[in-house]
C-alpha cells in the first residue's frame, strides 16, 4: 500500500528525535559564575587547600551554591557574578601564588544529564570568552641549542677522521673555535669541514684554530625554523589540551598568540603551553667522588646535577638520548610499587640507540635529568624576562638488560604531574624556550552581544520561514516548520554530543543556512507533488511520486554542499572549520527530517486513506 512506512521506521525516527531532544536539553540550564583553583607544576589541589577555601569563602560571607573538590581541582559555583570576582581576589590572596585561582563558567547541568554525557555546547571564542597568550620565542636559546648541536658533531667527525684536536668552544655570535693539536692538519681540516657543512662560514684565525659561524642566511633559517617547530609544536599541546576552535598563528618575527575559547583551568593551559621540558637520558659516573663532585671537582667528560633532594649526582655530559626520540608517552601506575610512572615509546633510531647502550652498560646505573626553563624574574637590557634553566634528576636506575622502544620512568612525586610530563613528552619538546608577555583573559559581554544579535537574526529568519510556509504550503506547510525544528534541535543535540564540535560565529550562520536548505528540500517535494497532482495522478500516487521523484535533486543539491564544507573544513582554520562544521551537519541532518521525517507524518496523516482533495 501507498504511502504507508513500517512501525520500525516510524519508531526510528520517534527515537532519533527524543535522542536530540534529550541531548540539546543542556542548553537551556546556562552556567553559573565560578572559581577554580588548581595546583601549578602537576601539583593538586588537595583536603587542606579545601579547608582554606571554605573558611576563606566564611569569614567573608560569601554564598556558593557548591564547593566540589575533584581532579585536584576545587570548583565553587556562585549565584553571581559580584560574589564570584570578590571570591578569586580573597582566595588568591590566601593561597599566594603555589595555586592558580580562575573564573569559570561552569555549566548548570543537572547531575543526571550529565552522567549519560549531556553537556551543552561549547561555545568559541567570539561567543563565550576564553583567554589570549601572547608569547615570545627565546632565539638565543634556540640558536646555542644549535651551537652545542654543531659542537658535538664535530667532535665526533673529527676524531672518525683522525684529526686532533685540543679544544672545540663557543664564541660570540653563535661561532665555534676549533683548536687543532697539529697546525699542519689545518688545511686539510678546513677543506673537509667545508664539505661537510656547506652552510658553515669557515675560515682560519691563526696557524691552528678555525673559527666556525652561521652565514646571514642560515641564521635567518634558523630562526624561521625554529618558529615553525615551536607552531607546531604547541598545536599538538592544544590537542592535548582538548581545545576546539583554537587560534594558533604567528605574530612578528620571535611571537606566537594562542586564543583558547572556554578554557576553564588557566593554570593547566599556562603549565602545558609555556613548558620547554623534555628528558634526556644519560649514563651515571659510577667512579667519580660524590664529596668531590660536590665542590665541583670532577672530570671534564662529567658534570655534577642534583635530585629533589638536592643529592648530588655525577651524570656523564653526553647525553645517551635526548627527547626528540620520544614518539608517545602515557602516565599510569606501577603495578609492583603503585607509585606513578610514564610509559614511553621511542622512534627506530632511538631504540637502537637505547638497545645498544642498555647492552653495553648492564649493571650499570641510568638517570633520567628533567631539563625545564623557568622565570628568573629578572629582565635583560631589551626589558625580556630571563629565562633560567632548571634540571633535576628524577630517577637513576640500574640496567638489569637490553631493552629497546619501550620502557617506563618512575620516580615521580604525583599522578598529576605524570600526567603532565606525558603531555610534554607526546607533544614534544619545545625547540626553544618561550616565555607568555601577555595573558589577557577575554570575558564574555562582547560574546554575549554577538550571541543575543545571532539568535534574534535566527529567530526572526525562522519566523519569516515559517509563516511563509503555512500561508503558501497550508497544512503541509505546517508539516515543514515541524521537521525544520526538529532539524534545529537534532542540530543543537548533535553539536552537544560531539567533543570536537564548537560554535562561534561563523557556525551560527552555518546553522541559518543548513535550516534555509531544509525548507528548499521539501519546496521541491511540496512542488513536485503538486505538480503531479496537476498532471492527474491521484493523491495517493502524487505524494509517492512527489517523495521518490525530488530525492535525486535534493541529494545532488546537498552532496555538493557537503563537499564544499569539507574542503572548506580541509584547508581552512578556526572560525572557518567551525562554519564548515555546522553546515556539514546541519545539511546532513536536514536530509533526514526533510525527506525521512516530513514523510513520516504525511504516512500518519494521510496514507492508506482515500483523500479527494489535499491542502498543499
Amino acid at each position: 500500500m501507498l504511502n504507508r512506512y513500517p512501525l520500525w521506521k516510524n519508531l526510528m525516527v520517534i527515537f532519533l528525535v527524543a535522542i536530540g531532544v534529550l541531548y540539546a536539553l543542556p542548553n537551556l540550564y546556562g552556567e553559573d559564575p565560578a572559581v577554580q583553583i588548581s595546583g601549578t607544576r602537576g601539583q593538586e589541589a588537595d583536603s587542606g587547600v579545601l579547608s582554606e577555601v571554605q573558611t576563606v569563602l566564611k569569614d567573608n560571607n560569601l554564598s556558593t551554591k557548591s564547593v566540589v573538590l575533584e581532579n585536584g581541582s576545587i570548583l565553587v559555583r556562585f549565584d553571581n557574578t559580584d560574589a564570584q570576582l570578590l571570591a578569586k581576589d580573597k582566595i588568591t590572596e590566601k593561597l599566594g601564588t603555589n595555586y592558580s585561582v580562575a573564573l569559570n563558567l561552569a555549566p548548570a547541568t543537572p547531575k543526571w544529564l550529565s552522567s549519560i554525557g549531556g553537556n551543552p555546547m561549547k561555545w568559541g571564542l567570539d561567543l563565550r570568552g576564553g583567554v589570549r597568550f601572547l608569547m615570545e620565542v627565546d632565539m638565543n636559546s634556540a640558536l646555542s641549542k644549535r651551537q652545542e648541536q654543531l659542537q658535538d658533531s664535530l667532535r665526533t667527525e673529527l676524531r672518525k677522521e683522525k684529526y686532533q684536536y685540543s679544544a672545540i668552544k663557543s664564541a660570540e655570535n653563535f661561532s665555534t673555535i676549533v683548536t687543532l693539536a697539529n697546525p699542519e692538519q689545518l688545511s686539510d681540516v678546513q677543506r673537509y669541514l667545508r664539505k661537510q657543512h656547506p652552510t658553515l662560514d669557515i675560515r682560519a684565525i691563526s696557524d691552528n684554530t678555525l673559527s666556525l659561524a652561521l652565514s646571514d642566511a642560515a641564521l635567518n633559517e634558523a630562526r624561521e625554523s625554529a618558529i615553525e617547530q615551536n607552531l607546531s609544536i604547541l598545536r599538538k599541546r592544544v590537542t592535548e589540551l582538548g581545545v576546539a576552535e583554537a587560534v594558533i598563528q604567528r605574530q612578528g618575527a620571535e611571537r606566537i598568540v594562542v586564543e583558547l575559547p572556554g578554557v576553564q583551568d588557566t593554570a593547566r593551559a599556562k603549565e602545558i603551553l609555556g613548558a620547554t621540558a623534555t628528558l634526556e637520558f644519560r649514563l651515571v659516573n659510577g667512579n667519580a667522588n660524590l664529596d668531590a663532585a660536590a665542590r665541583g671537582m670532577v672530570t671534564s667528560d662529567s658534570e655534577v646535577k642534583y635530585d629533589r633532594n638536592n643529592r648530588p649526582i655525577v651524570l656523564y655530559k653526553r647525553a645517551v638520548l635526548g627527547g626528540e626520540h620520544i614518539t608517545n608517552a602515557s602516565s599510569g601506575v606501577d603495578q609492583n610499587t603503585s607509585r606513578p610512572q610514564v610509559s614511553v615509546t621511542l622512534d627506530s633510531e632511538g631504540g637502537e640507540i637505547m638497545s645498544q647502550t642498555t647492552r653495553a652498560n648492564i649493571q650499570k646505573p641510568m638517570a633520567t635529568l628533567y631539563v625545564e626553563y623557568k622565570d628568573s624574574g629578572k629582565k635583560d637590557e631589551n626589558g625580556k624576562t630571563i629565562l633560567q634553566k632548571h634540571e633535576e634528576v628524577i630517577n637513576v636506575a640500574t640496567i638489569q638488560g637490553r631493552f629497546g622502544s619501550q620502557f617506563q620512568i618512575t620516580g615521580i612525586d604525583s599522578p598529576a604531574e605524570a600526567q603532565n610530563l606525558a603531555v610534554l613528552l607526546r607533544s614534544g619538546a619545545l625547540i626553544a624556550p618561550i616565555q607568555i608577555v601577555e595573558e589577557r583573559t577575554i570575558g564574555p559581554s562582547l560574546g554575549a552581544q554577538n550571541v543575543e544579535q545571532g539568535l534574534q537574526a535566527s529567530f526572526w529568519g525562522l519566523m519569516v520561514v515559517v509563516v511563509f510556509m503555512i500561508i503558501y504550503y497550508r497544512k503541509f506547510g505546517i508539516i515543514a516548520d515541524i521537521a525544520l525544528i526538529a532539524n534545529i534541535v537534532l542540530l543543537v543535540g548533535l553539536m552537544s554530543l560531539l567533543p570536537g564540535a564548537t560554535l562561534t560565529m561563523p557556525g551560527i550562520a552555518g546553522i541559518v543556512l543548513a535550516v534555509g536548505m531544509s525548507v528548499d528540500a521539501n519546496v521541491l517535494i511540496f512542488e513536485r507533488i503538486k505538480e503531479e497532482i496537476r498532471n492527474g495522478r491521484p493523491i495517493q500516487q502524487a505524494i509517492n511520486e512527489g517523495y521518490n521523484g525530488a530525492f535525486s535533486s535534493i541529494f545532488d543539491a546537498n552532496l555538493t554542499t557537503i563537499l564544499t564544507a569539507v574542503a572548506l573544513y580541509a584547508v581552512g582554520t578556526g572560525p572557518i572549520k567551525g562554519f564548515a562544521i555546522t553546515l556539514s551537519l546541519g545539511i546532513a541532518i536536514s536530509m533526514f527530517t526533510a525527506i525521512t521525517g516530513t514523510r513520516a507524518i504525511v504516512n500518519f496523516l494521510y496514507g492508506g486513506k482515500r483523500i479527494d482533495k489535499l491542502s498543499i
